[in-house]
């Protein structure tokens, strides 16, 4: 009988449209604060509405031991599930960058992670798509990168602007990235682990990888899910 009572509530609740795993929160990015971390020639700015911006970003890299880039970001303690669509990605260079980072200073040599995007699916080292998992465990130490299994053939995680959404996961000290082409169904891109401050600064990242020439963003329904 017991059993039976469960069946007809959980009937209930679907039909009422009532999520019984993880609840989607539209953030507002009107509270999140604007920066250029490093010196890059080009100075960056950040058109922002209520659930959406457009970053343009100069900036020599994210890489090496330090960094130039755009940063629209607010601070975050503890475990997070940070999801944003990437609508567009203007290609100064072929390894031009947007994605979602978590930074444990606004330092240009700070340890972070970085899950990102490229302006295409254009091969890359060790790369045939568009979606690369990046970080740094060492302040001043040299990023790494985590590629996809396979670099030949059909990519297994393509970008398809504006159908390319991107979403970073922290629980404890293990990061995890997932792939989406609609924001609904997720494919896990990797799971890393690295001991990084509970509170860091937890935003959307743009380099143009081009000293010389601007790259423009545009991210929308920026969200986070609560299990």
């Amino acid at each position: 009988m017991l059993k039976k009572n469960i069946s007809f509530l959980l009937i209930i609740l679907l039909t009422a449209g009532v999520s019984l795993t993880a609840k989607e929160k539209t953030l507002s990015l009107k509270k999140f604060k604007c920066t250029d971390i490093g010196n890059p020639d080009i100075s960056g700015s950040s058109q922002i509405q209520e659930n959406s911006v457009s970053i343009t970003a100069g900036g020599a890299d994210v890489w090496g031991v330090q960094d130039e880039f755009r940063f629209v970001y607010t601070e975050e303690t503890g475990d997070f599930d940070l999801i944003a669509q990437i609508e567009s990605l203007s290609e100064p260079h072929l390894y031009t960058k947007a994605g979602l980072m978590a930074r444990e200073e606004l330092s240009d040599n700070s340890r972070h992670i970085f899950f990102q995007v490229f302006p295409n699916n254009n091969p890359r080292n060790k790369n045939n798509g568009g979606y690369e998992f990046q970080y740094r465990q060492e302040k001043v130490g040299e990023m790494k990168a985590i590629y996809p299994a396979r670099f030949d053939g059909i990519p297994e995680f393509p970008v398809n602007y504006p159908n390319t959404w991107i979403r970073l996961k922290r629980v404890g000290s293990d990061f995890t990235g997932f792939y989406s082409a609609d924001g609904k169904t997720w494919k896990q891109y990797t799971t890393f682990s690295m001991e990084i401050a509970k509170k860091v600064y937890l935003g959307l990242a743009v380099t143009s990888h081009n000293p010389k020439a601007a790259a423009t963003a545009v991210f929308k329904n920026v969200s986070t899910l609560n299990e």
